[in-house]
């Protein structure tokens, strides 16, 4: 009886053992295989991803372009001589780019978004402040209180194109 069960135990440990080998081989390989799938995946996906990418911070830098105080100065003249008005068609415009370009925001960073965001916000608050003061009291005045106010520092567009700059560069 005895030599019975030391012959079921010869029989039996090798047994496990190649199967418990057998099993963590095709872990393993089973592993190895998914890993390669999503690194296939993941290089299609950014062939085809990259120039969507690329576009929209190509749209972004453009939408920053337009909405640089001095360049949306000479691009928007004013209808009447009231700041208000002026001041209200000039946000207007800024708004309405940036609704035109929303979508973008799922290809580009949260973080450039969010840098993006500000800078119009920024150019949309140097607006206001400009036509809050007492000097301005026409939409020419308005203009030009603006302008010579970008003479003196740089637009809050700059650091959000040279971040675009930035980022786009790293995509290589």
């Amino acid at each position: 009886m005895e030599e019975q069960v030391l012959n079921l135990i010869m029989y039996t440990v090798p047994s496990i053992i190649t199967g418990l080998i057998a099993f963590y081989f095709f872990k393993e390989h089973t592993k190895n295989e998914d890993g390669r799938r999503r690194f296939l995946l993941k290089k299609d996906m950014q062939v085809h991803a990259l120039p969507l990418r690329l576009q929209a911070y190509e749209r972004m830098a453009i939408f920053l372009e337009r909405i640089t105080p001095s360049k949306l100065l000479i691009r928007i003249a004013p209808t009447s001589s009231n700041k208000e008005n002026y001041e209200s068609l000039l946000i207007q415009s800024i708004e309405q780019e940036f609704e035109h370009n929303l979508s973008q925001q799922i290809y580009i960073t949260d973080k450039c978004w969010n840098i993006i965001t500000a800078s119009k916000n920024a150019t949309i608050q140097l607006i206001r402040k400009a036509s809050l003061l007492e000097k301005t009291d026409t939409a020419n005045k308005l203009r030009e209180v603006v302008l010579t106010e970008m003479m003196d520092r740089l637009a809050p567009t700059d650091a959000a194109l040279s971040y675009i700059k930035e980022e786009v560069s790293d995509l290589w």
